[in-house]
């Protein structure tokens, strides 16, 4: 009963976050941590998920360690550094073809402690069946409230998304490729199993072409980015994810996945519903479009 209680109290509090959905953007000049701290004033704190009763899963998304369109150790160290209350703060990543997920996640090792601590979501005995794009499958137990959910990524012109295509990685199989044909179901499956996003945090530090535009390993990842220093932020994944790619030159509207977590009632993904504070957002899009624009005078 208590179990069911503590369920009910998160999904009300969760309910309430996501009544406006507000969604930050902010700009930094070198380290982004007090930057983020604004963040979570401008959206309303985040104090409900910053407690000494709840651990933290940080999702970062790394396809491949050889390359750098990943999440920058400074987001996630400012990330970490915001939720000083948690016991314990799960890097979480799996395996893919492209290797292990601890071995990905060495990314981040200046970051690992006692208490922050890489995860990986292929190995964990400990688990909860549930049903993903009509295939069960056996999710990591550190994936489920009560604990905190936190997925960042990269602000990126890819219309698969970031924020939301980061869940691809809580399937444990390494083969995961049979999704892509189905890849908005088994995203959104994913999400609703979990009980949500938590917080987005899409890192704008660099702006990248996309995933059709850059090789899956280059040394070369310069190429394919242009230096913005901006954070995305909100407490609804799905108007994250609609402001990052509104900012990268895509059309939100035509983004099947967003449209699809709104009829599935996830988020917001109608830009003219969604309050953005911080920094301008025409102002943040003109700069966004003027670094796109240099991508056109970088050798592929």
């Amino acid at each position: 009963m208590e179990t069911v209680i503590l369920a009910d109290a998160y999904k009300e509090r969760r309910c309430e976050a996501l009544m406006v959905s507000k969604v930050a953007l902010v700009e930094f000049d070198g380290s982004p941590k007090e930057s983020l701290v604004h963040a979570f004033e401008l959206i309303g704190k985040i104090d409900d998920l910053n407690s000494s009763q709840r651990s933290v899963v940080v999702k970062v998304g790394v396809f491949d360690h050889k390359t750098e369109n990943h999440t920058t150790v400074n987001v996630l160290d400012a990330i970490i550094s915001c939720f000083s209350k948690g016991p314990r703060i799960y890097v979480a990543e799996s395996d893919n073809y492209r290797g292990k997920g601890l071995e990905r996640l060495q990314i981040w090792k200046e970051l690992f402690t006692k208490r922050v601590v890489p995860f990986n979501l292929s190995d964990d005995p400990d688990t909860k069946r549930v049903k993903i794009a009509d295939e069960e499958m056996n999710f990591s137990h550190i994936l489920f409230k009560p604990n905190v959910f936190v997925s960042t990524h990269i602000l990126r012109g890819f219309e698969k998304g970031s924020i939301i295509k980061n869940l691809f990685g809580l399937v444990p199989d390494p083969k995961k490729a049979r999704f892509h044909k189905k890849l908005d179901a088994a995203l959104l499956d994913a999400y609703e199993a979990i009980g949500g996003i938590d917080l987005a945090v899409l890192d704008g530090t660099y702006l990248y072409r996309g995933v059709a535009a850059m090789p899956h390993a280059t040394k070369d990842s310069a190429k394919y980015r242009t230096e913005t220093n901006t954070l995305v932020v909100g407490r609804d994944a799905v108007a994250v994810e609609t402001v990052g790619a509104a900012l990268a030159g895509l059309k939100p509207e035509k983004m099947t996945v967003i449209q699809e977590a709104v009829k599935r009632g996830l988020g917001e993904g109608d830009l003219g519903r969604i309050e953005i504070v911080g920094s301008s957002f025409e102002d943040m899009k003109e700069k966004c479009s003027s670094a796109a624009k240099a991508f056109k005078g970088k050798k592929k």
